[in-house]
């Protein structure tokens, strides 16, 4: 099954000198994409918390869907850890756009090993 797909590619050379490239996807078998901001704080485990933000990966627009995300927690304590997973389905907001929840837990770190709980809804779409 083909769904056609269309977008942009974005070249970058960083100052460490490593090339790359970045795929923006515009529009996905026929309707535009959008992404949603995240951000919050984790659960209060081993004596302290972690921030995070980031933005979810695209997703159709004026159908059903859900988004992947992943970011990176804040460096507290002496470490990170790493959120990754999949909202829910798109909650309608009476004024226009949706949101979507989110939750899980992240990756294990630190000195003592542990993992924190991690939840909320994204914002508006972009």
């Amino acid at each position: 099954m083909d769904i056609p797909v269309s977008g942009f590619v974005v070249h970058s050379d960083d100052s460490d000198g490593r090339h790359s490239h970045k795929l923006y996807i515009t529009n996905w078998n026929g309707r535009p994409v959008h992404i949603h901001p995240f951000s919050g704080v984790t659960s209060f485990d081993v004596g302290h918390r972690h921030q995070y933000a980031g933005t979810t990966a695209p997703a159709p627009s004026g159908v059903q869907h859900v988004h992947q995300y992943q970011a990176e927690t804040s460096f507290d304590d002496g470490h990170m850890h790493l959120i990754r997973g999949t909202t829910g389905p798109a909650i309608p907001l009476p004024e226009g756009g949706h949101y979507h929840y989110f939750e899980g837990v992240t990756t294990v770190n630190g000195a003592t090993p542990h993992a924190h709980e991690y939840g909320g809804r994204t914002g508006n779409e972009i």
